[in-house]
């Protein structure tokens, strides 16, 4: 049975490109047991190969037809050859991150293979200090930020001892058996339910008509509200090739809590200022800092608790970054002051139409993918700043604990910079991902983001004193 994507999941395979790659990604970072033995790894990957039945969306591919690139469907592929999808690496010796970095940075570079399914997996070996990395891959039509993490999550075990793996594209297959499903956008089999949709949507349509207008009216002078195509032209928004790089960074949840709590504002409003102190940095040593404030693109996970449907279920607000503002505390409070609008204006629309909204609101920005227009006009904000939940206890793979959890993100003209978060067990892991050509010295930007936090403790600390 062929499946139709639903509008905005079809989007991610219509800007797909050999320059825009549209798949997400996530490196796990493991230590390896202390009595793990010499073929620990040969073993694990072994076992991740070990597999006979699957589950979506790790058994789906893109139906062929001839109507595939206009009206993309998938359907089920339990043929799967997995010495392709997954693969196993080794790092250069003195395999250290800057090795690691290079070697992630050339795997996100490349496409996945439209006419298998569009995943892989990774395992390198080499990395220093007794460690080990997984990084995988999945198409964005696919799946998001929060599902691809939890999906990949399911293969992780709460115990420290070491155990059989069970890979994550086999978990749940027996109860699928029972329950045959792939969860998506299916046709109506009937009049009647087609017309109780377009009904239901048609219900819809005064909110959404009033928030676009809102939102694409323009801001008033002091209104915080971030608004499209208002973002200044930037070297964060010129055309990009298909090579990436890749930077991390890691900080302490408490740390960054214990700011927003002293603030009087959010774990989030701190992570776009530190965020927003290194690039106004990064741009001002390179003389391009525009006059006018960056604007971020934030996106919104609409993804329930224990919801595994696949494609994307996300949103997008807009915040101003107030780079244009160099004192570190009075640009934090005026990003809370921007998000705070955007919240308030997502949040008035029912949770029926959203959908509709981002479709309509995000129309603009994939329409300059289509055309080729991207990177050559007005960007519809700068650059993209996620914040995702994850796991917030230890977890092992085989008895290896996994120490850090990083997300590797899409870009596309016009969005030479991605910048996702990701809480784990105590931590907050930046991933940085880059056009290559348009960032040559994006490590920088990802050791001021550090700086950059010292810089606003610093101030709060200073401005409560006062």
């Amino acid at each position: 049975m062929a499946t139709r994507l639903k509008p905005l999941d079809a989007s991610w395979l219509y800007v797909e490109s050999r320059n825009t790659p549209m798949h997400v990604a996530g490196l796990n970072i493991f230590s390896l047991p202390a009595d793990a033995p010499p073929d620990f790894l040969a073993r694990l990957v072994a076992q991740l190969k070990d597999a006979k039945d699957f589950v979506p969306p790790w058994n789906l591919r893109l139906k062929k037809s001839l109507l595939r690139g206009v009206l993309p469907a998938w359907e089920i592929d339990d043929s799967l050859d997995l010495d392709y999808h997954v693969r196993h690496s080794a790092l250069p010796h003195p395999g250290g991150e800057r090795e690691l970095g290079v070697l992630v940075s050339r795997l996100h570079s490349h496409e996945l293979d439209l006419n298998r399914p569009l995943w892989e997996c990774h395992v390198i070996e080499g990395l220093e200090n007794n460690r080990f990395a997984l990084y995988t891959k999945m198409h964005h039509a696919l799946i998001d930020g929060v599902g691809g993490i939890r999906m990949t999550a399911r293969a992780f075990s709460a115990s420290a001892a070491a155990g059989k793996v069970v890979p994550p594209w086999t978990i749940g297959a027996e109860i699928r058996k029972r329950k045959a499903q792939v969860e998506g956008e299916v046709l109506p089999s009937t009049f009647e339910r087609l017309r109780e949709q377009l009904q239901q949507q048609a219900e819809l349509v005064p909110q959404v008509t009033r928030a676009l207008t809102k939102i694409w009216r323009g801001k008033k002078p002091n209104d915080a509200l971030a608004t499209p195509f208002k973002a200044p032209k930037s070297v964060l928004n010129d055309r990009v090739d298909g090579q990436r790089r890749f930077a991390t960074q890691q900080y302490e949840l408490a740390r960054l809590r214990a700011i927003a709590e002293k603030g009087g504002v959010t774990l989030n409003d701190v992570v776009l200022a530190i965020c927003a102190g290194a690039l106004r940095r990064f741009l001002k040593e390179l003389n391009v800092l525009p006059r006018r404030s960056l604007t971020a693109g934030l996106p919104v996970s609409l993804r329930p608790k224990g919801d595994e449907q696949l494609g994307t279920a996300i949103s997008f607000m807009l915040a101003d970054l107030g780079t244009s503002i160099a004192d570190p505390v009075k640009r934090l409070q005026w990003i809370h002051s921007s998000t705070l609008s955007a919240k308030e204006h997502l949040q008035s629309l029912p949770k029926s139409g959203l959908n509709n909204y981002t479709m309509l609101f995000m129309a603009p920005y994939i329409m300059g993918m289509l055309t080729g227009a991207a990177g050559r006009i007005k960007p519809m904000f700068n650059l993209a700043i996620s914040n995702v939940p994850g796991p917030d206890k230890t977890l092992y793979l085989g008895g290896a604990k996994l120490e850090a959890m990083y997300p590797v993100s899409v870009l596309q003209h016009g969005q030479a910079l991605n910048i996702t978060c990701l809480s784990y067990a105590g931590k907050l892991n930046f991933g940085f991902t880059g056009a290559r050509d348009a960032l040559p010295h994006m490590q920088r930007l990802a050791v001021y983001t550090g700086e950059a936090l010292d810089e606003l403790e610093a101030a709060v600390k200073a401005a409560i004193a006062a």
